[in-house]
């Protein structure tokens, strides 16, 4: 199975996305995204980068680089991670990242939400892939939705924000077809 279309290609870190991944990773406005709570240093994410080989099986996560076939862009634009990955239930958590400002609102994410998909369930059979959205994150809100994910649960004071006030998220899932 090839995870390319005719726009972007999904593929494995490699050390030379270190820098890239040192930038993503330390932005602090990101960080409410996910589980965040302190930078990372260089060291820490080029062994990020060298355990990302391991099997999904093992290390319960699988990040892919998001890589556009075509000009303008050369190189990763973001990534998408299947994490929290549960092999008994065959579930995942679905987190993407277009970080590149002027990559973002060019299709991108939702060929890379597709490819994926695709990839979870019918290469590493899973049953249903799930996001936690903030719902402030109308953008992010919009793709999942596009890419068939659904969900009305709305999860209180979900997300905490940088002025320490809490945001409610949406909780969305994908069952395989």
């Amino acid at each position: 199975m090839l995870l390319q279309n005719d726009r972007i290609r999904l593929r494995a870190m490699e050390p030379e996305d270190s820098a890239a991944l040192y930038r993503w990773e330390n932005d602090t406005s990101l960080w409410m995204l996910g589980d965040t709570t302190r930078p990372f240093s260089r060291a820490a994410l080029t062994e990020f980068i060298a355990q990302a080989s391991q099997d999904i099986y093992r290390s319960r996560q699988l990040r892919l680089m998001i890589e556009p076939l075509a000009a303008p862009f050369s190189g990763a634009v973001g990534c998408i991670d299947l994490f929290a990955f549960d092999p008994l239930h065959r579930r995942a958590g679905v987190g993407i990242l277009i970080y590149e400002p002027a990559a973002r609102r060019q299709g991108y994410a939702s060929a890379a939400l597709e490819l994926t998909a695709d990839f979870a369930f019918s290469r590493i059979d899973m049953r249903q892939l799930w996001a936690d959205i903030p719902v402030s994150n109308t953008a992010s809100l919009a793709l999942f939705q596009q890419a068939g994910f659904r969900g009305e649960t709305v999860r209180k004071e979900w997300v905490r924000r940088d002025d320490g006030t809490y945001e409610d998220a949406r909780f969305v899932q994908r069952f395989r077809p």
